[in-house]
């Protein structure tokens, strides 16, 4: 195979509030006092997609630190976030057309999933999802964008790739600089993205994705299952 499919998690293929919203709760949990009313505030920003804030994420890491978070209670508040990932407590939903998409991939792409966040209970939000085997790698910790950017370094020249995410600076630029194909799922306002693709929902992409993943592919190959986990240190 000489492409490659390559996926952000939160926000891409992982849909929904519930973990930005988890996240919150805990940055304000740990602010005290100083926390009223963020959760709320976090809220109107995901409504209205505000400029200037990458994701939802960063929404709350910008309110928080205006109320005098440090990067040690951002940290803390992020993990215990993610320890509640695809429970009632951050709920995530998958996009239309995604598994199908995935599977009709296997053997014609390498389907990589490349995320920021650590692979605490990944593992069981992919099985929620019903994406559970759809990936042949997975990559965790990525610190997208410089991961990304030294990720997509080490490949063959000659390999085809198309980045799909909802963050353009860090989900797609690097694969842009590089001269690949991108694909940007809804997200925050962006005047510098400039994706091959663009739509506001996932089953919108599925018919560019469609086209470049047949134009100039190999015909399909039995492919066995190849999963693994790369972890660093996360930030928060």
């Amino acid at each position: 195979m000489n492409s490659i499919l390559l996926f952000d998690f939160d926000g891409t293929i992982a849909l929904g509030d519930g973990p930005v919203l988890a996240y919150a709760r805990q940055v304000a949990d740990g602010l005290g006092e100083r926390g009223d009313g963020l959760v709320d505030g976090i809220r109107s920003a995901l409504a209205a997609a505000e400029a200037g804030a990458l994701d939802g994420y960063d929404a709350v890491r910008r309110a928080a630190l205006e109320r005098g978070a440090d990067a040690a209670l951002l940290s803390s508040a992020y993990r215990a976030s993610r320890e509640q990932l695809a429970t009632a407590h951050a709920p995530i939903t998958v996009p239309e057309g995604l598994a199908e998409l995935l599977a009709a991939a296997e053997g014609r792409a390498e389907r990589l999933l490349v995320t920021n966040a650590p692979a605490i209970r990944l593992d069981e939000a992919l099985d929620a999802l019903g994406l559970t085997g759809l990936f042949d790698r997975i990559v965790t910790s990525a610190r997208k964008p410089a991961g990304l950017e030294a990720l997509l370094a080490e490949l063959p020249s000659d390999i085809r790739v198309l980045s799909v995410g909802d963050i353009w600076h860090n989900d797609l630029a690097p694969a842009h600089a590089r001269g690949h194909a991108t694909a940007l799922l809804g997200g925050f306002p962006d005047p510098a993205a400039t994706p091959t693709f663009r739509a506001s929902d996932f089953a919108s992409l599925v018919p560019g994705i469609e086209t470049w993943l047949h134009a100039e592919a190999p015909a399909p190959v039995p492919s066995a299952h190849r999963t693994s986990t790369t972890s660093t240190h996360i930030e928060g």
